[in-house]
């Protein structure tokens, strides 16, 4: 095994010096989209952005960094367009990855809100936006959340995606696209939602040319929104707002200059509830959905993010390219919250109260030459590029004891010392990535390989103790990919891909007489598939197998207080996704997925790792006769059993559970008039208001946490667009 991958290795390497070397013979890049108003293929020249025509995004961005028709993209992808996040109402990217095959959602139920916590083929998986990795404090409370809003389109990246993106994990990424400047001369649009819960909400988006020629294009949006959550006495703020200009109009350069200000100067709570009365029935019954663990005296969440990007792009000529682009964060997070421990009686739990101030400045860049040409009968998208990313957060936190909460009759208000400062932590990182990549077609072959080499450094100060833990790594990590696209429409492949991603903790090689940080982990998977696109029809289905293996995973010895990096995690699945606009008006989403996740070191699975998913969602819009404009839809969602951990002596799943949703739209555009540009939505979620737990973390005996799922909940906007 190891030799066939040194050959792999080589082969790679050569073939991007031999293509680079041979870059003289250029010719344009052509990309396959699907035109749904005609019902047939359209070309266009290749850019950065991703293509939507109609209503169905036929081209990704997230597997190759480069706009590649999903259909000759050898890796699994889900894109999530816009329309489809308007269209089920979607206030979060939990709920927008509902839909998606292998995502085990909501892992924090519907109260924990303030964060995106969901698993990718068994394991937590990072968020990237524009581009570049969201950073959050590895301390785990300054942490960025994108309103949905915001957002043009998601990708769902499946599987290994290091050998372009750095520190990853093996599970995949979700690669976010902010709404950017158009080059429309004018447009807008207004929104107002109310409902469940008592939410309310107004979004606004205004854009267009700042001169009579094109050259300057702006765009502004913002959010007001608020609402109580499922748990009494708690609450959530969000103001957001995001300015946006283009310099450049169709000219061969353009620079992109995109600024956020997001305030959540409340968000919800984040405690669970203990095993005994919400998962396991007690002898009182079932804890009620909406009880509280903490007290709203002392309940506090405040996050303020300050972002700035810029994306400047410029083609040299019509073969070769060179684009750039940066952010720059800043996250502010004061925390407070009491949550339960263990059980005091039947009907009592102990609580602790926490406290954390958590500061964090992150810095992210990735810079690309990009490249089109020939060598002999094949063509080559050659793409060298190179990324750095630095981050620093520190933090201030406390814990302390607080009397017990009563399960059946909870008293609020109480008083309690408040704790004191006992750690407080400065850690800094940073990353460089050098990284080359090529796709060569020949025919209705196209072959992928990319090769990244990292150079990962991290410092943790523990400034009371002055204890300093650091932490390098330098892995190198590759992906090499293969697809035939029949012209018939049916396109099999196979994708060979590695990660590595950095862990904390104390490691020992020699039964403890010497300790050190431990390395990072480090994924492999193998994946094949079927791909079929109809051809004329904008309709896609994809099939697919995986094997993930991650080593150098930690296993702890008895209570010593150090590990071993000895274990592995195994997760194998299927997955089936079918995306399609099948007539005008009528569109489907449908998936399925099964996996199996285990661990070596406990024969277990990974705590909030499931084992998969099925949905079906179809919306249809009337665009003709008497009910011209009205659209209805509805889909289930299922969710097999979730790994909680152990409680007692045995293992913990959460039991599977299908919850159904349903939307309703009317459109009074063909009206006329001023009824022009005023549209309503309404949609429901949970529409048989079922009660489920959607994930547990336990341990040993104590009173472990669970969380319940969001209850039967809906919402209506008007809207009105220009």
């Amino acid at each position: 095994m190891c030799r066939s991958r040194v050959i792999i290795y080589g082969f790679l390497a050569g073939l991007s010096l031999v293509s680079e070397a041979s870059a003289q013979n250029t010719s344009k890049k052509e990309e396959l989209t699907k035109d749904t108003s005609k019902n047939k293929f359209s070309k266009k020249i290749a850019s950065e952005q991703i293509v939507v025509k109609g209503s169905r995004t036929l081209v990704t961005s997230a597997a190759t960094k480069t706009s590649t028709p999903l259909i000759d993209t050898p890796r699994a992808v889900t894109v999530i367009t816009r329309q489809d996040m308007d269209q089920r109402g979607v206030l979060s990217l939990n709920q927008a990855l509902r839909y998606v095959a292998g995502v085990t959602p909501d892992l924090r139920g519907g109260s924990a809100t303030r964060y995106d916590l969901y698993s990718l083929r068994g394991f937590t998986i990072p968020n990237f936006l524009d581009g570049l990795r969201q950073q959050g404090s590895p301390l785990g409370y300054a942490v960025p959340q994108v309103d949905t809003s915001r957002l043009d389109t998601i990708e769902v990246l499946k599987g290994p995606a290091s050998a372009l993106y750095g520190q990853s994990s093996p599970g995949g990424l979700v690669a976010m696209s902010s709404k950017l400047p158009t080059k429309k001369d004018s447009y807008g649009s207004l929104e107002a939602t109310g409902g469940g819960y008592d939410l309310y909400r107004v979004d606004g988006d205004i854009g267009g040319s700042l001169n009579k020629n094109g050259f300057v294009h702006y765009r502004l949006y913002g959010t007001v929104s608020g609402s109580h959550s499922q748990l009494t006495y708690t609450k959530n703020r969000r103001y957001s707002i995001s300015p946006a200009i283009t310099f450049g109009g169709d000219g061969p350069t353009t620079l992109t200059l995109l600024g956020n200000f997001q305030d959540d100067p409340k968000n919800n709570a984040y405690g669970g509830v203990p095993i005994k009365g919400s998962l396991y029935r007690a002898s009182y019954g079932y804890i009620p959905q909406n009880f509280y663990v903490g007290d709203p005296n002392y309940e506090q969440f405040d996050r303020r993010h300050w972002a700035a990007t810029y994306i400047f792009n410029h083609k040299f000529n019509k073969s070769w390219s060179f684009s750039t682009r940066g952010r720059h964060d800043n996250i502010h997070a004061d925390y407070k919250s009491i949550y339960s421990t263990s059980y005091a009686d039947q009907t009592n739990v102990n609580r602790y109260a926490i406290f954390a101030n958590e500061r964090l400045s992150n810095y992210a860049f990735d810079s690309q030459i990009k490249g089109h040409f020939f060598t002999g009968p094949l063509e080559h998208d050659l793409m060298t590029g190179f990324d750095y990313q630095q981050s620093h957060a520190t933090e201030v936190t406390g814990y302390g004891s607080v009397s017990a909460i009563n399960l059946l009759s909870p008293v609020y208000g109480i008083n309690f010392t408040r704790p004191k400062a006992s750690a407080a932590y400065d850690i800094q990182s940073h990353q460089i990535g050098l990284y080359a990549q090529d796709q060569i077609s020949y025919g209705g072959f196209h072959f992928t390989g990319s090769i990244r080499n990292d150079w990962y450094r991290s410092t943790q100060i523990n400034t009371i103790s002055g204890k300093t833990t650091p932490q390098s790594s330098e892995p190198i990590t590759w992906r090499a990919a293969g697809l035939y696209h029949f012209k018939f429409g049916l396109a099999p492949y196979v994708s060979y891909s590695t990660s590595f991603q950095p862990q904390s903790g104390i490691v020992s090689d020699d039964g403890g007489k010497t300790t050190r940080q431990a390395n990072p982990t480090r994924g492999k998977q193998l994946e094949g598939g079927l791909k079929y696109q109809i051809p004329g029809l904008p309709i896609l289905l994809t099939a697919t197998g995986f094997h993930i293996e991650q080593t150098n995973v930690l296993t702890a010895v008895g209570n010593l207080g150090y590990s071993t990096e000895s274990a592995k995690v195994h997760s194998d699945g299927f997955e089936f996704e079918a995306h399609a606009d099948l007539t005008e008006g009528l569109s489907i989403i449908a998936a399925v997925s099964r996996q199996k996740i285990r661990s070596s070191s406990t024969n277990l699975p990974l705590v909030g790792s499931g084992k998969g998913n099925a949905s079906l969602f179809t919306a249809y819009t009337f665009h003709h006769g008497p009910l011209q404009g009205l659209g209805v839809g509805g889909g289930f969602r299922y969710v097999d059993q979730t790994y909680g951990g152990k409680w007692g002596t045995g293992p913990v799943y959460t039991p599977s559970y299908i919850l159904g949703d349903a939307m309703l739209s009317y459109d009074f555009s063909h009206l006329g008039g001023n009824y022009r540009g005023l549209n309503i939505r309404a949609s429901m979620r949970n529409l048989a208001g079922t009660r489920y737990v959607t994930n547990c973390m336990t341990s040993g005996t104590s009173a472990g946490w669970c969380w319940y799922g969001e209850r039967r909940t809906g919402q209506v906007t008007v809207g009105y667009s220009w």
